[in-house]
């Protein structure tokens, strides 16, 4: 039995099922986005793509700590 995810990915297969867009796609608009700061970014999803501020948020949080890794 493997463990539930936990963070921002716990996020991830809702997310999927409710806007109908993979993952990786939403981190790659993210990224490609001028903005850069973690609230900024949050409120463009919900502006822009309609996404609710928990999922926004988990989004966000999470390609943010992936570029800061590397």
């Amino acid at each position: 039995m493997t463990a539930p995810v936990k963070g921002p990915a716990g996020y991830f297969p809702s997310i999927e099922k409710k806007y109908g867009r993979p993952i990786a796609e939403w981190k790659d608009l993210i990224r490609a986005s001028p903005l850069s700061k973690h609230m900024e970014l949050v409120n463009w999803l919900k502006t822009e793509h309609g996404l609710g501020h928990g999922h926004a948020n988990a989004l966000v949080a999470h390609t943010l700590a992936e570029q800061s890794n590397t």
